[in-house]
């Protein structure tokens, strides 16, 4: 049997969309890069695996109702980019800069 895998963002609440219908996902791939892996005969979303074809679990159709309900998790920071401070001009400096040249009064 032949599936066809194609890409979708994972939305911010858990869910991906596919022929005009949304489908929910393990809410940790939010903001995420998914394959849906869909029966074409059937039309029918069976799961969502990552680009290495590895199983990331199953996709079922939205309830709006229990998606309000669900229980989400902020990221922990071990999967956050650290907080490092910036050296040098920021973008508006360098602007100022490049209109006004080095002007100094």
């Amino acid at each position: 049997m032949f599936w066809h895998r194609i890409k979708r963002l994972v939305r911010k609440d858990g869910t991906v969309s596919y022929l005009g219908a949304r489908f929910e996902v393990p809410y940790e791939l939010a903001g995420k890069t998914v394959r849906l892996v869909v029966d074409p005969y059937a039309e029918r979303v069976l799961g969502v695996e990552d680009e290495n074809a590895v199983w990331l679990g199953e996709a079922s159709a939205l309830d709006l109702l229990a998606n309000c309900q669900r229980t989400r998790h902020k990221p922990d920071a071990s999967t956050r980019m650290p907080d490092t401070p910036r050296s040098g001009p920021n973008r508006v400096e360098q602007a100022h800069q490049a209109y006004h040249g080095n002007q100094e009064a």
